[in-house]
């Protein structure tokens, strides 16, 4: 091959000769960087997403939709909707993350996806107060619980942040027709550890699709439904934060949540109860009682950023 006199010294640099070649080129770029961890993510990015692309083999047709379907993802998101912690949980990202972070700790309760409903500043309630803010006549579930370390003793005022749907599976953020930050509300624990609050059951929902990720689903022939189930972040200081869910043990989709998001431990015992019996006999109608028990591994106290406002 005849090479042109002014191009010899930019042989083995940055000169792209075959499709070879533009790997081991765009990691040699990348290594100046001074942050040693970013360096080792985006070069192991790099390398998979290029094997990838080689296994693949992508037309030009092709490529060009992948990339326009990223850019319609992020053209989806608002104050009050994350397309692309949708999208990510609907691959399986967001689980897998959870799921290898949690085997770093197995004596404390596993982790769950935060999804994409999170809102930070919820009210703070007293023990004992109801989330529900319109007093609906739906089953009524009172919920009660622990916090402890590893070694079993009880972590006193740490918060209890919870947030579900309604009985007609919609967070308020959705539903014009609640009150804002309606079933949504922060807790502290008491002197032994514990909480309890009141709320409406649950009911499971599916997700957004009117945007690129229903696109992918309907192309997939998935159902976007989750089970019922409902949101936890624990935080207190001197312990790694806890973000998980609580899934109803009779919900439709159990087994088949579109988000991945179910495994056994976080299957919870929504008990049911008739009217005049069991722990709360003045309920006038049936009810349900549940109880968790989140056990916190020592580390440092982070607040997750919410995907919406």
């Amino acid at each position: 091959m005849h090479v042109r006199p002014d191009l010899r010294s930019d042989i083995g640099s940055s000169i792209v000769s075959d499709a070879a070649s533009v790997t081991p080129i765009v990691l040699e770029a990348m290594k100046r960087g001074d942050n040693p961890r970013l360096r080792e993510v985006l070069a192991l990015l790099v390398t998979h997403v290029h094997a990838f692309l080689r296994e693949a083999r992508l037309t030009d047709d092709e490529y060009e939709y992948a990339l326009d379907f990223v850019r319609r993802v992020g053209l989806a998101c608002n104050d009050k909707h994350n397309e692309v912690v949708l999208l990510a949980d609907v691959l399986g990202f967001s689980t897998l993350v959870k799921v290898l972070n949690n085997s770093l700790h197995l004596e404390s309760t596993g982790g769950a996806l935060l999804g994409p409903f999170y809102r930070g500043n919820s009210p703070h309630y007293e023990l004992g107060a109801s989330l529900d803010q319109q007093s609906t006549s739906d089953p009524v579930l009172f919920v009660s619980g622990h916090v402890k370390a590893t070694d079993g003793t009880p972590v006193v005022g740490a918060k209890v942040d919870v947030w579900q749907a309604s009985p007609v599976g919609l967070y308020e953020n959705q539903d014009p027709g609640q009150p804002d930050m309606n079933l949504r509300g922060n807790f502290s624990t008491s002197a032994s550890g514990e909480f309890h609050f009141q709320t409406v059951r649950p009911a499971g929902y599916p997700v957004p699709t009117n945007g690129p990720v229903g696109e992918l689903l309907r192309e997939q022939k998935r159902h976007p439904y989750r089970p019922a189930h409902l949101h936890f972040v624990v935080f207190a200081q001197g312990f790694d934060t806890l973000i998980s869910q609580i899934f109803a043990d009779d919900a439709e989709y159990l087994n088949s949540d579109v988000v991945f998001g179910v495994t056994r431990d976080l299957i919870g015992k929504f008990e049911r109860h008739d009217a005049g019996s069991g722990p709360h006999p003045g309920q006038p109608q049936s009810y349900y009682t549940l109880h968790c028990e989140f056990v916190l591994a020592e580390g440092v106290a982070t607040l997750p950023t919410p995907p919406i406002k």
